[in-house]
């Protein structure tokens, strides 16, 4: 299969990937219903068999089974790591409930959280899931925490999944929002 640079990255990924976001199971806010861990393991494997490279994940797709699934189903391939990407930024509280929390105190725990559920060193692409307004003083907090991580060799990579309201807001990124993303690079 081939390869694409992500975005200016070194990283060389197929044009498609896993996204493990069903694989989380039911139980929680986001749910896509009852899954089989072990069908889930074998759909990875058959992934990385045709040729992906690399698997999208997230803290909150389960309430972190997405991500202990995907370090299971890793643990179990005997070929080439892929690339393990998650995001941040969702947090749940005791009753399963969802919100956006871009502080610097949180997404380290949240880091820190997904290597263990991962079982990985680094992850290799780092995401903030679902920003708040470019503008907002949270998602610079976060962008800022997110280089530091970068450097602190927790993530190889760091990425900002932006929803643009209208055409003009996308053609003109918010100051804050071009000051941080030349930070990542």
């Amino acid at each position: 299969m081939q390869k694409r640079q992500l975005g200016n990255s070194d990283l060389q990924i197929t044009p498609v990937g896993y996204g493990a976001w069903a694989i989380g199971g039911s139980g929680w806010q986001f749910a896509w219903g009852s899954q089989s861990d072990n069908d889930s393991i074998a759909a990875i494997h058959r992934a990385l068999e045709l040729g992906v490279n690399w698997i999208d994940t997230a803290a909150v797709y389960g309430l972190g089974h997405s991500e202990e699934v995907v370090a299971r189903a890793l643990k179990e391939w005997s070929g080439p790591r892929p690339y393990v990407f998650t995001k941040c930024g969702l947090r749940w509280d005791a009753k399963g409930e969802v919100s956006k929390v871009l502080r610097s105190d949180s997404i380290r725990r949240e880091v820190e959280d997904s290597l263990r559920r991962l079982k990985l060193d680094v992850i290799d692409l780092y995401q903030i899931h679902w920003p708040p307004d470019p503008d907002s003083p949270e998602l610079e907090e976060g962008w800022s925490t997110m280089a530091d991580l970068k450097g602190e060799g927790k993530c190889v990579g760091s990425a900002c999944q932006i929803s643009m309201p209208s055409k003009s807001a996308a053609q003109k990124p918010s100051r804050r929002l071009r000051r941080c993303s030349r930070r990542t690079r």
